[in-house]
């Protein structure tokens, strides 16, 4: 049994490419990953893992090692989902990968409603807008927005995910509403460092593109935001960062007539046979929560 349980480890350190980086996944140190691998390998008589100062590769042995560690690994895994998909009450911890301004704004105030509905679930939320693969971060369930890769994940629709144009009304009260896309490259246009700077439109049919350009990007849409509020410029921004800001008359809408194209907000997990009952319920409590096809964050805008 005591090889049994060095799998994971064995698995992490493969994964993560080293023992540094296998311990933070695992919540152990250096010393006590390093000397479960080097029991495993004296019990097994046999070297799994060739060490050197910048890498690790794996042996012939270790290379069939890992490949019936991962069905090992999966087969546990399912045997485990098995029985807690029939858990009367969901438990253990949920690991939960989000993009930042996203989970700041709507999945982190919702967590103390969900934990005391399921308090036998600990939820562990890590905010990036790095996108991680989650079997190598040892992730559940990961948020994403946008085209999805191909991939083994299994996607569920959250809610949609609009953006529009806005200002604040002292922006507009010194320069002139725009009235079509083609008169923006007369402003400043505030930009969003992971999109281009080309803004499509939809109208009648029709897609329209204008180059825009402004003294501004960064790379945080909350930063973005703030500017605008400042009466820096236009910006084309999630209606789930200003949707309160609309309706409040803090930001107005710019060429509201005309659409921009829509994403959606997915939940992403691993296939698996069996979906573990905290997975399942967090996705369903989420989803409840937006409000499904209008969120609540879009209720001001639409």
């Amino acid at each position: 049994m005591e090889g049994f349980s060095a799998i994971p480890v064995f698995v992490a350190v493969v994964d993560s490419g080293g023992f540094s980086s296998a311990a933070r996944r695992l919540g152990l140190s250096k010393s006590a990953v390093s000397k479960r691998i080097t029991s495993l390998e004296d019990k097994l008589g046999v070297q799994l893992l060739y060490r050197t100062t910048r890498r690790l590769s794996l042996t012939e042995a270790g290379e069939h090692y890992y490949e019936n560690a991962v069905k090992a690994l999966i087969h546990a895994s399912e045997a485990e989902d098995s029985v807690t998909q029939r858990q009367s009450r969901p438990q253990g911890r949920l690991r939960i990968n989000t993009p930042m301004s996203f989970g700041r704004l709507h999945i982190a105030p919702h967590i103390p409603k969900f934990l005391e509905q399921y308090p036998d679930i600990h939820v562990d939320m890590v905010m990036e807008d790095r996108v991680v693969d989650l079997v190598e971060g040892g992730f559940d369930i990961a948020i994403r927005a946008g085209d999805l890769p191909d991939s083994s994940l299994i996607a569920r629709k959250l809610a949609p995910m609009r953006s529009i144009l806005c200002a604040s009304p002292e922006y507009i009260a010194q320069h002139p509403m725009p009235r079509i896309p083609a008169e923006l490259i007369d402003h400043n246009c505030l930009h969003f460092s992971y999109t281009a700077n080309e803004w499509a439109f939809l109208g009648q049919g029709e897609v329209e593109t204008v180059r825009v350009s402004g003294n501004y990007q960064v790379n945080n849409g909350e930063a973005l935001r703030e500017a605008l509020l400042k009466g820096m410029g236009i910006g084309r921004t999630p209606t789930f960062i200003v949707g309160p800001d609309i309706a409040a008359g803090r930001l107005v809408t710019v060429l509201g007539e005309y659409q921009m194209p829509a994403k959606t907000v997915y939940a992403l997990f691993p296939e698996r046979q069996y979906l573990p009952a905290k997975v399942r319920v967090f996705i369903d409590f989420v989803v409840d929560s937006f409000g499904g096809d209008v969120p609540y964050w879009d209720a001001p805008v639409l």
